[in-house]
């Protein structure tokens, strides 16, 4: 008699998170202001996963990066670096799917807290609290997906 074998069911643990790196840069302090100024934001964000030596964890990474400029004159108000990662431990998730399980869901479950620290170092900065969008991370997956993609059909071209 044998037993079919069970597909595992999908299971993540949070077992840390922290800030790899951060960079804050009050330029409009530095330099000064004259009256009010009204903020440009850009935000870009990266993701980094990779295996860790322990059986089923890996460290996924935010990369994250704030550029404040004023909408009247183009000139830096601040600029936020920062690294804010996790270690997981993931069982269940089939290799197929565990790169945009480590690149979607592992950032989405950090999101809060990433946004928090944002949130806390833009207002202990001096400028009025940064709360950032909610990002979606199947969608910036997919954009990086089409990008390498493009990039691998253009060096077939190439060659």
């Amino acid at each position: 008699m044998t037993e079919e074998a069970q597909p595992q069911t999908p299971s993540m643990n949070v077992l840390a998170q922290y800030i790899r790196d951060m960079s804050f840069e009050n330029i409009l302090a530095q330099k000064g202001a004259d009256g009010e100024v009204q903020p440009d934001v850009q935000v870009q964000v990266n993701l980094d996963a990779k295996k860790r030596a322990t059986e089923n964890q890996y460290e996924v990474a935010i990369k994250l990066k704030v550029n404040s400029k004023s909408k009247a004159n183009d000139a830096p108000l601040f600029i936020l670096e920062l690294d804010y990662a996790g270690i997981f431990n993931i069982t269940g998730v089939p290799d197929d799917q565990l790169h945009p399980f480590l690149l979607i869901e592992c950032p989405r479950m950090l999101f809060p807290f990433l946004r928090r620290i944002v949130n806390d170092i833009t207002r202990d900065g001096g400028f009025p609290p940064l709360n950032l969008d909610t990002i979606d991370f199947l969608q910036l997956y997919r954009n990086e997906i089409a990008r390498r993609q493009a990039e691998e059909a253009a060096k077939e071209k190439a060659n």
